[in-house]
């Protein structure tokens, strides 16, 4: 009589390499983001010195600043919550069992993240059409020329956080359905306390 095969399924097989893609393209963007943040201070850094130093300044360095802002924190933010360095209130969640983190984790995504995420792309979406039909710039003369791609992180953002919470969900959803076995090796304590 044959033994049972105890191996997991192919769709949990399919879930584990999602999140092991997902957690790794999210990790290599937040290592190249985070160099933005040396950026913005070198520029702020700058701006101080010519100002205060030269009584001098420049509209695009200074509005410079904003775009390596906006690059860090709107590209970041998928980053952030893979690594589950997103602000939440921990009161009763971080004495939850791994199963009930799952659940709020499954939950909070399919009824908070996701839609929010798809309502801001759905109102974005003309407002950045737009923006790149007219080609729009900074409102300064001598400032940056490209706001419409500034404008374009967020639907980046949004699609880098649709992707990610698409990857708690499945994570959650392992750790609810499938055997200990067929959750990735090293994403799950790390994954577990996601909302």
């Amino acid at each position: 009589m044959p033994l049972p095969d105890s191996s997991p399924p192919y769709s949990t097989h399919i879930l584990a390499q999602f999140i092991r893609y997902q957690n790794h393209l999210q990790t290599q963007i937040g290592h190249i983001v985070a160099w933005a943040s040396l950026i913005l201070v070198g520029i702020t850094a700058l701006v101080v010195i010519l100002r205060y130093g030269f009584d001098t300044g420049s509209i695009a360095l200074q509005e410079s600043i904003m775009y390596t802002h906006a690059i860090l924190f709107m590209l970041g933010m998928a980053y952030t919550y893979q690594q589950d360095k997103h602000v939440r209130v921990d009161v009763f969640y971080a004495h939850y069992s791994s199963k009930q983190r799952a659940w709020v984790n499954l939950l909070g995504t399919l009824l908070m993240t996701l839609p929010t995420m798809a309502f801001i792309i759905w109102v974005g979406w003309d407002y950045v059409a737009l923006s790149w039909k007219i080609g729009e710039t900074s409102v300064e003369s001598s400032g940056l020329a490209y706001l419409y791609l500034l404008k374009t992180l967020i639907l980046i953002m949004a699609a880098l956080l649709i992707s990610q919470a698409l990857s708690v969900a499945a994570q959650a959803s392992l750790t609810l359905c499938a055997q200990p076995a067929s959750l990735p090796e090293k994403d799950n304590d790390h994954l577990e306390g996601k909302l």
